[in-house]
């Protein structure tokens, strides 16, 4: 995919700066858009949820931009059709080829427009988010969407890394020295937790991983910016206690709970201490990349520890607080809650197939296209096998 999108580009009347920034873009674009037709014709999605769900989708695969372009497409799609992300499509009525046509014609008009006349790619995607997050609550918007709370999740995981990246790049991959976070990774990271809580407090489980981040990449923050924070961390909370806490449910048994499948929307203190429950949510992540995504997650978690520990050390605390919640909570929309966790689990496998990649490549001292290609090669099959896992449940 990388080779054929740079022959394209090539072709095109672009300048360099140009042809790199929309070189870097169309893996993540590419998988939005697949993933976004798919929602719209095998979905049964109308076009402005679909376009909701579509956006997160490039987002992840943004951030997985630095690892290959086809892995950055795969690991969007692997998403994309996980169960639990799949669960939120529907809706309404199929979509005609007419109008997917023409809004795919817009989406073309606005992305060129973007790469031709785009000199400060930051501030259009401030601008854009935006006016996204105005049009949908505007549009579509409920209380605690879970649409809006997938965007804001893929969105504060992209800054979050990509500041973690700056601040402890790997000696042997950036020629660069370390960076502090910029402006618009504090800014970003600020806004993203913001709107998240707002939109949902169950957000606030990225709060601690956001914290952690902000400190590991030494970010020089004013004190009014960590006392946002704080308060942010505080109306989460709140908002936790008076939608997920119930006085009755908090103290009850987790073990018969789960013995009689109790399934209420509450949490119960105990549920961590029951290994049904552990049993309960490792199925979850396993129902939803199989077993081989499972163990892809691990390895990926453990390459991510060797090679740049704060960003391991990160994605691990966010992912242990959803984990937690996951073991607590018995409510019956448990995968769709637990997005964050999945996305966390989609870059820890993306990331391990990258490694895996790289070690081949090393070991049979080869960069022959087809040594180099394959393990992307074989990971593209995971979301063509979770497709046709969904295709045949409809």
């Amino acid at each position: 995919m990388q080779n054929a999108t740079h022959s394209m580009l090539d072709s095109l009347p672009l300048s360099k700066r140009q042809r790199e920034l929309a070189g870097y873009w169309l893996p993540a674009l590419a998988a939005g858009a697949v993933a976004w037709i798919v929602f719209l014709i095998f979905g049964r999605t109308p076009v402005i949820r679909a376009l909701a769900l579509a956006a997160p989708i490039s987002v992840i695969a943004l951030t997985l931009r630095r690892f290959g372009g086809l892995l950055a497409f795969t690991g969007g799609l692997a998403l994309a059709f996980s169960s639990g992300f799949w669960s939120q499509t529907g809706g309404g009525d199929p979509t005609t080829l007419t109008t997917i046509v023409a809004v795919l014609i817009v989406a073309g008009i606005a992305g060129a427009v973007f790469i031709w006349f785009g000199k400060r790619p930051g501030l259009g995607l401030t601008i854009g988010l935006v006016i996204f997050t105005i049009l949908f609550w505007a549009l579509v918007g409920t209380n605690r969407s879970l649409r809006l709370t997938t965007f804001f999740s893929a969105g504060l995981i992209f800054v979050l890394m990509n500041a973690l990246f700056n601040a402890n790049p790997r000696p042997d991959e950036s020629p660069q020295a370390p960076s502090r976070p910029r402006p618009y990774h504090t800014w970003g990271l600020l806004l993203f937790l913001a709107l998240g809580v707002l939109n949902d407090p169950l957000f606030t489980l990225l709060a601690p991983a956001t914290i952690l981040g902000l400190i590991l990449s030494r970010s020089n923050l004013k004190p009014w910016h960590w006392i946002t924070i704080f308060v942010i961390l505080v109306v989460g909370l709140r908002g936790i206690a008076v939608e997920y806490l119930n006085s009755t449910w908090w103290l009850y048994p987790a073990a018969q709970a789960e013995a009689l499948g109790i399934r209420v929307p509450y949490m119960m203190a105990d549920g961590w201490r029951d290994g049904t429950r552990w049993v309960v949510l490792i199925s979850l992540v396993i129902s939803q990349f199989t077993i081989i995504g499972m163990l892809l997650g691990v390895i990926g978690l453990a390459r991510f520890a060797r090679w740049y520990p704060p960003l391991g050390v990160v994605t691990m605390v966010a992912y242990a607080a959803y984990a937690l919640f996951g073991l607590i909570y018995f409510g019956k929309d448990s995968a769709v809650l637990l997005l964050p966790l999945l996305m966390i689990q989609t870059i820890w496998m993306t990331y391990a197939v990258h490694t895996l990649s790289q070690w081949l490549q090393k070991s049979l001292q080869s960069s022959g296209t087809l040594v180099r290609w394959a393990a992307p090669g074989v990971f593209v099959l995971m979301p063509l096998v979770m497709f046709l896992r969904i295709a045949g449940a409809l």
